[in-house]
């Protein structure tokens, strides 16, 4: 019986209760924050990676903290800052033992469409990374299916595959979990109107869910429109265990062993 939660997918280095849009974190947040995450049962937590100056960062938080874990690589809206350089500095953190994944990587077509090419070579490039490095993969997204789906299928040779803050159908999901893929569902779930996201996580096999909040974004009911916290990932298990009508720790200790088998931690 594990009997706690785990947010696969946070943005420890963000979450500050300042105002404003992404503002860095000091080390007295990133403590409240672990406290707080503790006293709602939350145990462990990964924090992804968006651009090269945020993975050296991130990584030195989880070397802190018992409990926390990072991701190494690029968010594809920054795919044209990707080099060699920073695919050595890739390398190089890779080593870390608090390193778990490569993420989050991907493509997102929704912001600026003028670059998807150069989004996708990256994508790519990051994929046969993870490969080598022997990283599972944390994928993100947005308005780009079909084409991150292919990449995947077409470049991916032995990395464990995870779709963070999933925003597909139930049919695509059925095909992502066809290949043994992952499915990561977050606060949008709680959200009254959020239809297609509760029909996946009704459907989803429960051995290829896990939980996160992608904080400090996307916060759950009862906390929407305030900034998200890794604790809020109880309110994200309470709604898919009423949905699936199964009991809270049932949600809890399934997802939480899929994360720990997913990212060995």
């Amino acid at each position: 019986m594990i009997n706690y939660l785990i947010d696969t997918h946070a943005h420890l280095d963000m979450i500050t209760d300042s105002d404003g849009d992404e503002k860095q974190a000091t080390e007295e947040d990133v403590k409240k924050t672990l406290i707080q995450m503790k006293e709602y049962g939350v145990k462990k937590v990964i924090i992804p990676s968006v651009e090269e100056k945020t993975m050296e960062r991130i990584t030195e938080i989880a070397n802190r903290y018992e409990n926390v874990y990072s991701m190494i690589g690029i968010f594809p809206t920054e795919a044209k800052t990707y080099s060699d350089n920073i695919k050595d500095k890739m390398i190089k953190l890779s080593k870390n033992k608090k390193v778990k994944a490569m993420g989050e990587i991907g493509l997102d077509y929704y912001w600026d469409k003028s670059f998807n090419d150069i989004q996708r070579e990256v994508f790519a490039k990051q994929i046969n990374l993870a490969n080598e490095l022997n990283l599972p993969i944390v994928v993100h997204d947005r308005e780009a299916h079909k084409d991150t789906y292919d990449i995947l299928k077409a470049e991916n040779r032995n990395s464990k595959v995870l779709f963070h803050c999933f925003s597909g159908s139930t049919e695509f999901m059925k095909e992502c979990v066809k290949e043994g893929w992952y499915i990561a569902i977050g606060g949008v779930v709680t959200f009254k109107n959020a239809i297609k996201i509760k029909e996946v996580a009704k459907q989803v096999p429960l051995d290829n869910l896990v939980l996160e909040t992608d904080s400090p974004y996307l916060t759950p009911v009862p906390y929407r429109g305030k900034t998200n916290k890794p604790a809020y990932v109880k309110f994200v298990a309470e709604e898919i265990a009423k949905i699936r009508n199964i009991s809270f720790e049932e949600i809890a200790d399934i997802t939480s062993k899929n994360a720990e088998e997913f990212f060995g931690i």
